[in-house]
């Protein structure tokens, strides 16, 4: 019963499930062990896909063996990103930009966020460097659901308002990276 749960969490949020998201017994009482779940198996899994991209840095680089992440750190380091996504979600989704009709509390965010990083799982895949690319599919898979997760649970009427408070903190860096490469490289020339 459990497991087939389970089953049914991941096959309807790999497949973009808008019905999914509206189905308040998928928020019950059980839904924040299925995300608390998700989020420590996918943590686990990361761990492949790391050894990869380490392997790879360092003989690309020269750096020689280099040591990951203890699966303590990996597992707390995971916990707190779901809390910090969470906190960041609500607050700017909830409290700076509501819809007329947003009822959302933060265990319902909480919830969310956690179920739909269920594409996350198919970081197994990335077990060496030639299959490291399939983590930006899996990750923009991710990001689709959050997005549609959010304007759903939120109920918002226009996707690009859930899109923008789902990707704000991805444009900031990617602006911040450019604008570091920008500024450096006028200095060296």
């Amino acid at each position: 019963m459990i497991l087939s749960q389970f089953i049914n969490i991941y096959l309807n949020t790999l497949k973009l499930n808008k019905n999914f998201f509206n189905n308040k017994s998928n928020f019950g009482e059980a839904a924040i062990y299925f995300s608390i779940s998700i989020v420590l198996i996918n943590s686990l899994i990361s761990i492949i896909p790391n050894s990869a991209f380490l392997e790879f840095m360092s003989s690309y680089f020269s750096l020689g063996k280099v040591q990951g992440p203890s699966l303590k750190t990996v597992v707390i380091t995971s916990i707190i990103g779901w809390l910090v996504k969470s906190c960041y979600i609500h607050f700017v989704g909830v409290i700076l930009f509501p819809s007329k009709n947003t009822n959302c509390n933060f265990r319902k965010t909480l919830i969310l966020i956690g179920l739909v990083q269920s594409p996350l799982i198919f970081n197994f895949f990335a077990i060496n460097q030639t299959m490291l690319p399939l983590i930006f599919i899996t990750y923009i898979w991710y990001n689709l659901c959050l997005i549609i997760g959010i304007n759903i649970v939120y109920n918002y009427k226009n996707i690009i308002k859930s899109a923008l408070i789902a990707l704000a903190p991805i444009i900031i860096f990617i602006i911040y990276i450019v604008s570091n490469f920008v500024g450096s490289s006028a200095t060296l020339t």
